[in-house]
């Protein structure tokens, strides 16, 4: 008998290894082959990030103060993750305004913002386009099955219908900010790519040709066509795949003769923000991080109350809450940031815009307050 459950369990157990074995082998494969992971840097790039004040002498990026991805995972919170409990998504579809492609016919006189959801962001400035993070993928992950859907099944505007592209901003390589399908489909209409260290090789290796793309240090900058663009310092962390830090991260400067404009990419709460508000500030409109936060790692993702104080660090007159609004990659309610950060913002006395996805928002000395739509939806 005991022979009998002994051949049992040892069949059993080599199966187990079995499957364990194959999944390996096919991570391997998967990670080794699939485009979705970028690049790695050529010999000039390296040069560059190797003699980076911000590259430390572990072959990584560092942050300007000491910062920890995570203060401690709560065993007890892991499995909440993989539900959809506590309104973490909401119930349907999120209001939008659809786009059309004479939406970009006429050139807007002041700048123009229209919202893709989370960090996605279309700006018209000085008769040029450009776009942020265009993420406009279904799963910010390397493949489907290893993230949630977007809330919305569908965008304000399909990409093959969007107008010809000046810039395209990065701030970070994470699958939830430079997207490998969203950028080999907008490849063809963009004319060039302003992109933190090191992720030009995963442009590269996604076919875009090196002179359209160019890469930056933190308080590097570069004129376009009357437009000063400032790649400034964020608090994060970067990495896809198994790596970690070996791309940087950034916020972005934004300004014209006439308009100034800030964009934070994802960051926790730091000294920066003020460095960078003394260094350029006021700025007329500033998108700032508001989602996707966590206690756990509160040193990398603010908290609400948090993205106000930034606000006011940069010296911006007015702001909109981004990060949110698309996905879930955190534990709190869709809707818990912007409830937040509007209670903030009111107490503070800083204007806070709030518009729906596909929604313009003008940039002028009388920005017009959006509707608070957040608060109509179950």
């Amino acid at each position: 008998m005991i022979k009998t459950i002994l051949k049992i369990f040892k069949k059993m157990l080599i199966g187990i290894l079995g499957i364990v074995l194959l999944l390996v082998i096919t991570g391997f494969i998967f990670m080794n082959t699939s485009p979705q992971f970028g690049g790695s840097p050529s010999k000039e790039s390296l040069v560059r990030i190797e003699n980076s004040p911000n590259y430390n002498d572990d072959g990584a990026f560092k942050n300007l103060e000491l910062t920890l991805a995570s203060t401690g995972m709560k065993l007890s919170s892991i499995p909440k993750f993989f539900t959809n409990s506590d309104n973490k998504v909401p119930s349907k579809a999120l209001p939008q305004e659809k786009i059309t492609k004479a939406y970009f016919d006429s050139e807007p006189k002041q700048p123009r913002i229209t919202w893709f959801g989370h960090s996605a962001l279309f700006l018209e400035m000085e008769e040029m386009n450009i776009f942020i993070d265009p993420m406009l993928g279904e799963v910010p992950a390397p493949h489907p099955m290893l993230g949630n859907s977007r809330f919305n099944k569908e965008l304000p505007i399909a990409i093959e219908h969007l107008p010809e592209i000046d810039l395209v901003l990065i701030s970070h390589d994470h699958y939830d900010h430079l997207d490998y399908e969203s950028i080999t489909k907008l490849k063809d209409k963009v004319k060039q790519f302003y992109v933190p260290l090191g992720i030009k090789a995963h442009l590269t290796s996604w076919g875009i040709e090196a002179d359209k793309i160019k890469e930056f240090d933190w308080w590097e900058n570069a004129s376009l066509n009357g437009i000063e663009f400032v790649s400034a310092p964020a608090r994060h962390f970067s990495g896809r795949g198994f790596s970690r830090n070996k791309t940087l991260w950034c916020s972005w400067v934004i300004q014209s003769e006439h308009n100034s404009i800030y964009f934070s990419g994802d960051s926790g709460y730091g000294s920066h923000f003020k460095e960078i508000g003394d260094k350029y500030g006021p700025f007329d409109f500033a998108m700032m991080e508001c989602g996707q936060y966590d206690e756990q790692w509160s040193q990398i993702h603010m908290m609400p109350e948090e993205t106000v104080q930034a606000t006011i660090d940069v010296k911006a007159n007015a702001m909109m809450p981004i990060h949110w609004g698309a996905f879930k990659l955190a534990l709190h309610s869709w809707d818990d940031p912007v409830k937040r950060a509007s209670e903030t913002a009111e107490n503070a006395q800083i204007q806070m815009l709030t518009p729906k996805i596909g929604e313009a928002v003008i940039i002028d000395k009388d920005i017009k307050n959006t509707t608070n739509w957040w608060k109509l939806v179950d």
